[in-house]
C-alpha cells in the first residue's frame, strides 16, 4: 500500500539578498541590474541631512543610473501617500527601465513597494481598491516596477515580504496590498545603517522582529522552511537585542538584529502571523500606537493565551534556544520561553499596558472589531470577541 505525503508549500523570497556591514557601497553596481532610472523613496529627512542618501545617489549615478527623489515619509504609510507617490511616478512616465529604491524603515519600504505596483496598475486611481477586504478586491495585472529595498531599521523585514501594510484613519483600517509581484527584486541589507537608530526605536523594532519570528513559527499556516528561519532568527535576536538597545554601536548586535529582522520577513511572508499582529494593526489605526511598540506590548499576552493549544511548539522553540534545563518537560520548556520573552520586554523597556500607549478604554470595542484580518487568521487559538475583549481589559 502506498502513502502520499500531504506536505505541499510554496516559498517566496527576494530574487537576490545582499547582506553585510558596509555593503550599501555596492548600491551603484546593483542598481545597474535593475534599470537606468531609480525613483528614490526615503524614510526620513535625517537620512538626507546626515549624508546617508547623497553618497549612495552619487554612486548610483556614477554607474549611469539617474536618481530621482520622489517621496520622503515620516509616518506609517497611508492610502493617500501611495496614491500621491504613484501619481507622481506615472506623471514622470515610469515604465520599463525604471525601478524604485526604497530606503528607510518598514514605512518607506512598504510605501516604495506599493507605489511601484500602483505606478503600473491603473484600473483604479486609489490603492484602496487593491487592499484586502476594504475595496474592490482588484488584482495586480501588470508587473510592478522592480524594487531594491534597503532597510535602516531592524524590525519589519519589509525588504523580504510580499505585502505592503497601509493605513487609513477615515474610515479607519490597516490592511495589506498583497501579491508575490511586490516582493523586492533586491534586498540590500547593511546593518551599519542601523547604528544611528535611537534605543527606544531599536527596542520596538527589534521586538517586532522577535514577534514575527515567534508568530510565524506558531502560525496555523506555518511551513518547514520558515520555521527553520524563525529558529535561526531567534537564536540571533534574543541574545542580541539588549546589547543593541544599550550599545547601539555594537557591530555584532546590529548585524544579528538586522539578519534576524530579514529572516522574520521571509518567515511571515510564507507562514503568516498571529494574534499580536492582528491586534497591533487595530491599535495603530485607533490609537496611533507605533507598530513595533504594539507588537512588543502584545507578545507576552499572546504567548500566554496560545500556550494551551501549542505547548509542544513553544517547548521546541524553548529547547532550540537552550532555555531551561536539558531534561525539561514540554511544560517546563514552554514556560521558560514565555518567561524569557516577558523578561526581555522588561529589559528593553517596552510598554506592558495599553494605558501606557494612549489607548482609552472606550476604544477597546473598535480595536476588537478591527483585529480580525489576515494576521489573526493564522493564530493557533480561536478567540471570540468576548474573549479578546476580556484579554485587552486585563492588560489595560
Amino acid at each position: 500500500m502506498s502513502t502520499q505525503s500531504t506536505l505541499r508549500y510554496d516559498f517566496v523570497a527576494p530574487q537576490r539578498i545582499v547582506f553585510g556591514w558596509g555593503r550599501r557601497r555596492e548600491a551603484g553596481a546593483l542598481a545597474q541590474s535593475l534599470g537606468c532610472r531609480a525613483f528614490v523613496v526615503c524614510g526620513a529627512t535625517a537620512l538626507i541631512d546626515d549624508g546617508t542618501i547623497d553618497p549612495m545617489r552619487r554612486a548610483i549615478e556614477a554607474g549611469g543610473v539617474q536618481t530621482v527623489l520622489v517621496e520622503t515619509i515620516l509616518h506609517e504609510p497611508e492610502v493617500a501617500d501611495v496614491d500621491r507617490t504613484a501619481a507622481r511616478l506615472r506623471e514622470m512616465g515610469a515604465g520599463p527601465g525604471d525601478f524604485v529604491l526604497a530606503i528607510g524603515g518598514g514605512a518607506a519600504i512598504d510605501l516604495g513597494k506599493a507605489a511601484a505596483a500602483m505606478a503600473t496598475n491603473d484600473q483604479s486611481p486609489t490603492v484602496k481598491d487593491y487592499l484586502e477586504n476594504v475595496g474592490r478586491d482588484l488584482k495586480l495585472v501588470r508587473d510592478p516596477l522592480p524594487v531594491m529595498a534597503m532597510p535602516t531599521t531592524a524590525g519589519t523585514g519589509a525588504e523580504a515580504t510580499r505585502n505592503a501594510v497601509l493605513s487609513s484613519y477615515d474610515p479607519p483600517f490597516k490592511k495589506s496590498l498583497r501579491s508575490e509581484k511586490i516582493m523586492p527584486r533586491i534586498a540590500l541589507v547593511d546593518p551599519e545603517l542601523t547604528v544611528s537608530v535611537p534605543p527606544e526605536v531599536t527596542a520596538a523594532s527589534g521586538m517586532d522582529a522577535i514577534t514575527q519570528l515567534i508568530e510565524s513559527y506558531l502560525s496555523r499556516k506555518a511551513q518547514p522552511i520558515p520555521r527553520a528561519l524563525a529558529i535561526e532568527g531567534l537564536r540571533e535576536a534574543i541574545p542580541s537585542i539588549v546589547e543593541a538597545v544599550e550599545n547601539g554601536r555594537s557591530r555584532a548586535a546590529r548585524e544579528k538584529m538586522a539578519h534576524a529582522a530579514m529572516l522574520s520577513g521571509m518567515a511571515l511572508a510564507n507562514s503568516g502571523l498571529g494574534m499580536a499582529h492582528g491586534v497591533a494593526a487595530a491599535l495603530g489605526v485607533h490609537a496611533r500606537v507605533p507598530h513595533g511598540t504594539a507588537c512588543a506590548l502584545l507578545l507576552p499576552m499572546a504567548l500566554r493565551v496560545n500556550r494551551p493549544v501549542c505547548e509542544q511548539e513553544l517547548a521546541r522553540l524553548g529547547r532550540a534556544l537552550s532555555l531551561g534545563t536539558p531534561s525539561a518537560t514540554d511544560e517546563e520548556a514552554a514556560e521558560a520561553l514565555v518567561r524569557e520573552i516577558a523578561a526581555l520586554c522588561d529589559r528593553v523597556g517596552t510598554p506592558r499596558r495599553l494605558s501606557q500607549v494612549g489607548v482609552t478604554r472606550d476604544q477597546i470595542p473598535a480595536i476588537v472589531r478591527d483585529s480580525r484580518g489576515s494576521s489573526m487568521s493564522g493564530n493557533p487559538r480561536e478567540l471570540s470577541d468576548a474573549e479578546l475583549t476580556a484579554l485587552l481589559e486585563e492588560i489595560y
